[in-house]
């Protein structure tokens, strides 16, 4: 036995030889969902090589007749396997049997309509290969010409489109596309500006022929090539590699490219197949007619900063939603128009335009009014907390109305010529007495947001007076670390819904590589006030640790490629931490300065350019670039504080998240301490990965293998002890975390709330759960459906008279009374937990 990793079903000869070797196996017992394609591969296997070894039968004497002999021995072997299948009639179709004449058939045709039977390409259609561009490979481009002749369908996913490349193919595409069975689909972008406008037009014009091109440079990066030829036959073959539909790829480069056959690879092909249907009806891509030409000129000069001569620009347009902004925009007329609702509250991650899908939907929203009233104009309120915020909405909201002049602002001093169209923070806006003043149902239409702040006092006065037409929520971030749910103000209802994993999947944002590291402070010790670390405390563990500083300063060096071309945002605790990690920098030469919310907008303005033109390399922040502010540029984001809001944490993220051409991902150091047992590791990992059903703990303990495309997370040894433990820890630590998660136990796993349910999945113990209370007070206090519902008082009853042997009604219903009632936990026996425990399994049909 060879010590590494197996994927391999136990046989009877390797079970002795793992008995044999001494070591240590570990098993994992078949699924039937796919144990047939496990099984039936390992029969392959030993089929294959059993084939191989037959040997002629004796007395044969010419070559000629010995290879015969040996043929026929093989396919009576495979034809006593299948008639074993068929004898136990589990599906195999009659007459499946291998015909003795030992011939496979390479092609069928009507030769009354098809006068030439098409080249087959130099490598079999029911096997997959590898075509590197080598010598002694066939080109792909002869294997392409060769796989367009004999193809009812091609699908071709590529970046960029040349005219040398369609020059190449030019003969086969036309003659394909004149056949009316056949159709080519093609998807493609103007990224970089390197497709020729020429060449996607020729195609657009070919018969049966439909060509969808992403416009969208800034956010779509579609690196994948993909050739796609479906054959009826069911011998369909994709060639998925690095080549782009241009003539450099086709023949000049070492281009890679593997061969999929639908016959050998089934699941295979149909991912591919499915995946290139999925673009297809994402409205990012969209359909390319003649008369988008312009358009498409546009995008392609864009990219290449150059307009060629004749070329006639239109400067006046109407702002678009791009394709996922769209989708969000439809569901909110898809809920306004046929379920009749009037609140939605929408969840998209920082950086995917939240206050651009408000504006569009305004302006959709205005226009129906508009048509109501005669003309009118609705009155519209636009609540935030920060200045920056408001100053940037409005300027949204103005460029999709495409009015200037719409709109007031009123904040920090500002005042309003007008209120029927405000845009007001919501201090100013309670300042100013606005609940007194104005009638509950005066605005048509309000929008609030970051609206993960509504939970806060200063909020409740205007989601308690007002009742609009609509209202509008918008945050990143509806999960508040304090328990309380936001959803309540829209009927515990989300409309819609782009979380930061889908954001970075969709490529709105860039990924991150992630870096847990392990901080020479503890923070378990500190005192915890109102949701987080005494702040002053704080400053006290990390200001002028010059043991700590020396840590961030060697693990940023290490990590990042080139220190000296950083553009790095890094995080404080204090004005004072913001300081003095700037000057430990500046001193080891890594120019830095420091931003707090108390600077100046010149200073911030004049600090943020040196950071863009590289004359220093970090900014160290406090209270500040958490919200409405944007630096395309940043790569490198350092968090010197544990963050314990999981808003804030992706906020701060998210200002490095933005799509930037000088930079491919976002690097993020985090420094992890000792925490405290309220600080919650567990909301924020949860937030990063795509599998959001799966445990936190499970996903670290794997390294995350459900993180968005491109994205990793890496945790020191004991960054990652610390954070397990911390996990473990938050779960069940007190009875308002096990009542928060069995208030969304459905909706973040996917299985129905039961006991048993609850207990598997978050692997606990009964008595974790009855030692805080029964587990039918605590559905209740979780505001879940009734604790038992009937069928399961029926079989709780059925189970307390098994367990008790008695039939005295009274008595097992004074049972029930009692362990639905509340009690002081602290007076729970060992007996009372453990009869609670049967009880409640029996009663959840456990």
């Amino acid at each position: 036995m060879k010590i590494g990793l197996y994927e391999e079903i136990v046989s009877l000869l390797l079970a002795q030889q793992i008995q044999e070797s001494e070591l240590s196996p570990k098993y994992e017992p078949l699924d039937i969902v796919d144990s047939h394609d496990f099984l039936a591969q390992y029969l392959y296997k030993v089929l294959a090589q059993g084939l191989a070894q037959i040997k002629h039968e004796k007395g044969v004497v010419k070559e000629k007749d010995r290879h015969q002999s040996k043929l026929i021995q093989q396919i009576n072997i495979c034809n006593e396997i299948i008639k074993v299948l068929q004898e136990r009639n589990i599906g195999v179709v009659e007459n499946t049997l291998i015909s003795e004449d030992a011939m496979r058939l390479i092609s069928i045709f009507d030769v009354a309509i098809h006068k030439t039977i098409p080249t087959r390409p130099d490598t079999p259609i029911a096997l997959g290969a590898l075509l590197t561009g080598t010598r002694e490979d066939p080109s792909l481009i002869s294997q392409i010409k060769k796989e367009i002749g004999s193809a009812n369908q091609i699908d071709m996913l590529v970046s960029f489109i040349k005219w040398s490349g369609v020059m190449l193919l030019k003969e086969q595409l036309e003659y394909f596309t004149q056949n009316a069975d056949n159709k080519l689909r093609i998807i493609t972008t103007s990224y970089m500006g390197a497709t020729d406008l020429k060449a996607v037009r020729w195609l657009q014009q070919l018969s049966n022929t439909e060509i969808k091109v992403s416009y969208d440079t800034h956010r779509t990066r579609l690196h994948a090539k993909a050739y796609c030829f479906h054959r009826n036959t069911n011998f369909s073959t994709a060639y998925v590699g690095s080549a782009n539909l241009s003539q450099a790829a086709f023949t000049d480069g070492l281009e890679w490219t593997v061969k999929i056959s639908q016959y050998e690879q089934p699941y295979q092909w149909e991912k591919i197949t499915a995946t290139f249907d999925t673009y297809w009806n994402d409205k990012e891509f969209e359909t390319f007619r003649a008369e988008d030409s312009n358009r498409l000129q546009v995008a392609l000069c864009s990219e290449r900063n150059t307009q060629s001569d004749n070329f006639t620009f239109l400067p006046s347009f109407d702002l678009k939603p791009y394709g996922y902004q769209q989708e969000i925009l439809d569901q909110i007329q898809v809920e306004r128009q046929l379920q009749q609702r009037q609140k939605h509250l929408i969840v998209a991650a920082t950086g995917t335009g939240k206050t651009m899908i408000a504006a569009f939907d305004f302006k959709l929203w205005r226009k129906e009014f508009r048509d109501k009233n005669h003309q009118q104009e609705p009155k519209l309120l636009f609540i935030a907390h920060r200045k920056e915020i408001l100053k940037q909405s409005l300027s949204t909201f103005r460029a999709v109305l495409r009015n200037q002049n719409y709109a007031d602002l009123m904040v920090d001093g500002l005042e309003a010529q007008q209120t029927n169209q405000l845009f007001v923070s919501i201090q100013t806006y309670n300042a100013n007495g606005f609940t007194n003043l104005i009638d509950q149902n005066h605005y048509d239409y309000i929008v609030i947001d970051e609206f993960h702040h509504a939970a806060a006092p200063s909020y409740q006065s205007i989601l308690s007076h007002v009742t609009p037409s609509c209202l509008l929520g918008l945050t990143a971030t509806p999960e508040r670390g304090d328990g309380q749910d936001i959803k309540v103000y829209f009927d515990d209802h989300i409309t819609a819904e782009i979380r930061l994993p889908d954001a970075i999947n969709r490529k709105l944002l860039c990924p991150f590589h992630y870096y847990g590291v392990s901080d020479c402070v503890d923070f378990s010790g500190l005192q915890w006030n109102r949701g987080g670390y005494a702040k002053s405390e704080l400053n006290n563990l990390v200001t002028g640790n010059d043991i700590r500083a020396r840590l961030i300063i060697d693990k940023t060096v290490e990590t990042v490629l080139d220190v000296k071309q950083v553009r790095g945002l890094g995080f404080c605790v204090s004005k004072a931490h913001a300081e003095f990690m700037a000057r430990k920098f500046s001193e080891v030469g890594i120019p830095s300065d420091y931003l707090t919310a108390d600077s100046n907008s010149e200073q911030r303005q004049n600090i943020q350019t040196r950071l863009v033109d590289k004359q220093i390399n970090f900014i160290f922040v406090v209270d500040l670039y958490n919200e409405g502010v944007d630096i395309p540029e940043i790569d490198t984001a350092i968090f010197l504080r544990p963050t314990e809001s999981l808003t804030v944490f992706l906020q701060q993220l998210g200002r490095g998240l933005r799509l930037h051409d000088e930079k491919e991902c976002l690097t993020v150091l985090d420094f992890i301490g000792q925490s405290h047992k309220n600080f919650r590791y567990d909301l924020r990992f949860n937030a990063l990965i795509s599998n959001n059903k799966r445990r936190v703990d499970k996903e670290l303990n794997d390294d995350f293998p459900h993180l968005p495309a491109s994205c990793s997370i890496q945790l020191e040894r004991q960054a990652k002890q610390r954070i397990l433990e911390n996990i473990e820890a938050a779960f069940f630590k007190n009875k308002p975390r096990i009542i928060q998660h069995i208030r969304s136990f459905t909706s973040d796993t996917g299985l129905q709330l039961t006991l048993s349910n609850f207990l598997d999945y978050y692997h606990m113990d009964p008595d974790e759960i009855y030692k805080r209370g029964s587990w039918s007070r605590l559905c209740a206090l979780a505001q879940e459906a009734p604790n038992f519902n009937e069928p399961d008082e029926v079989q709780l009853t059925k189970g307390l008279r098994r367990l008790l042997h008695i039939n005295d009604n009274v008595f097992i219903n004074n049972i029930l009374t009692w362990i639905k009632q509340p009690f002081d936990e602290s007076q729970l026996s060992s007996d009372d937990i453990k009869y609670l425990t049967i009880a409640e399994n029996l009663g959840n049909g456990a």
